[in-house]
């Protein structure tokens, strides 16, 4: 992987030509412009989308405080919080997410997700699979693949390659200032079996396995020969190590990001203005935060970095700093308090993703790029004696958006006190399909081969939702 240190057939006017052609069926007295605005949406829904923003929540959001909420429910279970309507009738949200409410429409809400285990391990929300090798701290799942499953963003490098010339296809934007990789397990844009040359570009790594350029800042990227002096130590290490599989496509990749200004451009807020600065809440104060800081940036720098030409960004979103809850740090896993903490990080999560979904619609972009919020599992319906929720792999959450896909709806519910899948039980491997589908790749028929030389299909026997994609 390569790290930066860094700061914190259509038209050219965008008609197809079969756009094109009923025009000039209207012009010669033919379609009618219902009949050409039903064949452009046609249209849209049918071409693969340009991208995916992936927003994880480590730790297990509390679904039940955010997106299927119980107010019927004994207190013991409903908790402190009580639902607000939305821009969509029937549709509610908790309270502490009045954004997200008001762009309802722009959302479908999953709230019968299942398919998880009981490990703090967001290898499913970036794979689709839960099986894989013994981690830190995680217990072996058997059916994993030699060399592992590849990312969602790694499948999108080798199938398509690059978007743009410069911009690598995936681009990982996890934090890493403290303890995030144990809560994590492993990196969301892993290649697995693809190989290194498939492997995200990860903008604030620390892992030796990267090619972490130090005291070369995004600034200084035009020095070539610093930057050939470090793929020189690069290339050293990669023989000492034995990761060398794809290094020459790596490196060829790895040059292109490194010489071009696009990615560097932006990752560079300093050019962003502060108008939009202030609509992502950039420009107040967080006295209530840890030092006043927050992670709100990086929707915006997702939100740039697609626009920019990636295929696949990854944002790991929580209150700052990012790491074990054990050490004073934040996640999602609110064994205790649950309430207070999500009085401290729903507010934010909902500015940061209903901003960024927003800005999306309003350049015209929403129908092009999907995104996807969830964690690696739901919360216990039961309040514990410590005012938290503990550990649910029986059911969850998730918000989709955008991607062209049919929103303002809510998928399937949980049981009457949120313990199982009630109507409409959805496997996560069917959320993997559906965005697999947008972007252009058919999971039943794509096929890719693992270090032991064997074909496998992206997902098993599960396929695209028709409520998202029919």
């Amino acid at each position: 992987m390569l790290t930066i240190p860094g700061i914190e057939t259509r038209y050219c006017d965008g008609i197809t030509r079969r756009s094109c052609l009923q025009i000039g069926g209207l012009a010669m007295g033919g379609l009618s412009l219902p009949q050409i605005l039903r064949a452009e949406a046609e249209s849209k829904s049918d071409r693969p989308i340009k991208g995916v923003i992936m927003v994880i929540l480590p730790g297990g959001p509390t679904h039940l405080d955010m997106y299927d909420l119980k107010p019927e429910a004994p207190p013991e279970i409903r908790g402190e919080f009580s639902p607000i309507a939305t821009n969509v009738a029937g549709m509610e949200v908790c309270e502490l997410l009045p954004g997200l409410a008001g762009i309802a429409d722009k959302l479908s809400l999953v709230r019968s997700l299942h398919g998880f285990q009981n490990d703090h391990n967001t290898h499913w929300c970036s794979t689709g699979w839960e099986s894989h090798d013994v981690m830190p701290a995680s217990p072996l799942i058997p059916g994993f693949p030699q060399g592992g499953w590849p990312s969602l963003g790694s499948v999108l490098s080798k199938q398509f390659g690059p978007r743009v010339p410069g911009v690598s296809p995936a681009v990982d934007l996890v934090p890493t200032d403290a303890d995030a990789r144990f809560i994590m397990r492993i990196g969301p844009t892993q290649p697995g079996f693809l190989g290194s040359a498939h492997a995200g570009f990860e903008v604030d790594a620390v892992d030796r396995r990267n090619l972490r350029l130090n005291g070369v800042s995004l600034r200084r990227l035009g020095n070539r020969k610093q930057l050939l002096s470090s793929f020189d130590r690069f290339r050293r290490q990669v023989e000492v190590d034995g990761i060398g599989d794809g290094i020459d496509e790596f490196q060829k990749q790895a040059f292109e990001v490194l010489t071009s200004p696009r990615l560097a451009e932006a990752l560079d807020l300093s050019r962003v203005e502060r108008s939009v600065k202030k609509r992502y809440g950039l420009e107040e104060q967080y006295p209530n935060e840890r030092n006043g800081k927050t992670y709100l940036h990086q929707f915006l720098l997702a939100r740039r970095v697609i626009e920019a030409g990636a295929r696949c960004v990854t944002i790991a979103f929580s209150r700052w700093p990012f790491g074990r809850m054990l050490r004073g740090d934040y996640n999602w896993d609110w064994h205790k308090d649950n309430f207070n903490e999500a009085r401290g990080a729903l507010p934010l999560f909902d500015l940061g993703l209903s901003t960024m979904i927003s800005e999306l619609g309003e350049s015209g972009l929403l129908d092009d790029v999907a995104v996807v919020t969830w964690g690696e599992f739901g919360r216990t319906p039961k309040i514990n004696g410590n005012a938290g929720r503990d550990h649910w792999p029986n059911v969850a959450g998730a918000l989709l958006a955008g991607g062209g896909m049919n929103h303002g709806q809510v998928i399937g519910s949980s049981t009457r006190h949120g313990h199982d899948p009630h109507d409409r039980p959805v496997h996560f491997q069917e959320v993997f399909a559906s965005l697999y589908q947008r972007l252009g790749i058919d999971v039943a028929t794509a096929q890719f081969t693992d270090l032991a030389g064997r074909p496998h299909y992206l997902l098993g026997d599960h396929r695209a939702m028709p409520e998202l994609v029919g």
